[in-house]
């Protein structure tokens, strides 16, 4: 009976934040362990589904550049990384292309309808989703940087009770051209700016933004972070996940979040428990 009484006891711990989110919009990059772990990709399933179900709206939008990698290396092509980037050839372009819409994108549609969701898989081409221009082409190739989202293409879908999954390739205005790879965080920054979405939860393989001690830091501004980076305390890859954040809070996106994917249904225990898990930041 015990059991029973604390199974109520949490499902109404819940109910503020369940009506809370009732009707907004959650912005969710999918990466990390989360995305390739047997285990975390089921769990990811339910905890999506369990949003989709108290009437929150989530927009997934994915990465993959570990999957690609490993098919570069398969296929024998050399990749090369500037500043945690990658140089995006025409020929790598073509394998970014076919890893992320065909393989990664048709798996998290197909594992969220199993599991009883209503997911339709779509990338930045369609519709013309995104748009954007090379970042530098002499130095990143096909690497691109956004210009536009069109919130209604997504909005469409959300209308019609649908879970997009959108994969990180943009369209170009140019007759023919291949397309532009971008990076997945910075997309989902955008498309969450571009809903005004009431959240956006970047899924990582860490605890969150750690203090010179090492501790997590559970709340950052923007000025504690502008202090945290120019202090070194932030560096390598975590500042362009806080960068991230910072482009969606400022873009009107009510709070950003990065949380430890490898935790078991760490996107439900940040929106429906007191405490959260990981980091949180707004203006």
């Amino acid at each position: 009976m015990k059991t029973k009484i604390d199974t109520v006891s949490t499902l109404l711990d819940a109910l503020p934040f369940i009506k809370e989110f009732s009707g907004q919009t959650v912005v969710i990059k999918y990466g990390g362990s989360a995305q390739t772990s047997p285990r975390l990709k089921e769990q990811f399933a339910q905890d999506i589904l369990l949003m989709y179900l108290v009437g929150i709206r989530p927009v997934i939008v994915h990465g993959g550049g570990r999957q690609i990698t490993d098919m570069l290396d398969a296929l024998q092509i050399n990749t090369e990384f500037i500043h945690g980037q990658r140089v995006t050839t025409k020929e790598i372009m073509r394998i970014v292309e076919m890893v992320l819409s065909g393989e990664i994108n048709k798996e998290i549609v197909s594992l969220l309808n199993f599991h009883g969701a209503k997911a339709i898989g779509i990338s930045g081409k369609d519709a013309k989703l995104i748009t954007a221009v090379a970042k530098d082409f002499s130095k990143w190739g096909l690497t691109g940087e956004i210009l536009e989202v069109k919130s209604e293409v997504i909005c469409n879908l959300l209308d019609e009770k649908f879970i997009p999954v959108i994969a990180p390739i943009a369209s170009s205005d140019e007759l023919g051209h291949p397309g532009y790879n971008i990076n997945a965080d910075l997309a989902a920054s955008y498309i969450a700016k571009s809903l005004k979405a009431s959240k956006i939860i970047f899924l990582t393989d860490i605890v969150g933004v750690l203090d010179i001690n090492k501790e997590l830091l559970p709340t950052l501004t923007i000025e504690d972070i502008q202090e945290l980076k120019s202090s070194s305390v932030i560096y390598g890859g975590m500042i362009p996940k806080v960068d991230a954040c910072l482009e969606a809070v400022t873009g009107g996106v009510k709070k950003a979040h990065i949380i430890d994917g490898r935790i078991e249904h760490s996107i439900l225990l940040e929106l429906f428990t007191s405490e959260g898990v990981g980091t949180q930041i707004t203006l």
